[in-house]
């Protein structure tokens, strides 16, 4: 299984239990804040709080430009366990 598939995987089996916002990482090291997202396919749309430089709240992308998601909450480790993590 490659990245996207990787990470498409995450966004679709996502917790009820875990905030759905977070910070991806793209593949050009741009940062995307997100408090919602819904997947179609191979895209992931994410809603933003608040509009970036452009005045844009939603961002669609393809899983295979993630890189990284960084997670906003504070929620313990134990918690990601809900998400495969062991």
């Amino acid at each position: 299984m490659d990245s996207a598939d990787c990470w498409r995987q995450l966004f679709c089996e996502w917790p009820k239990t875990i905030p759905r916002e977070g910070i991806i990482v793209t593949a050009n090291q741009e940062t995307v804040g997100f408090v919602n997202f819904l997947v179609s396919g191979g895209i992931l749309l994410l809603e933003r709080d608040r509009p970036d430089s452009s005045g844009a709240r939603k961002v669609m992308m393809a899983f295979s430009a993630i890189t990284a998601l960084k997670s906003t909450n504070t929620l313990d480790l134990e918690k990601y366990k809900a998400m495969g993590f062991q």
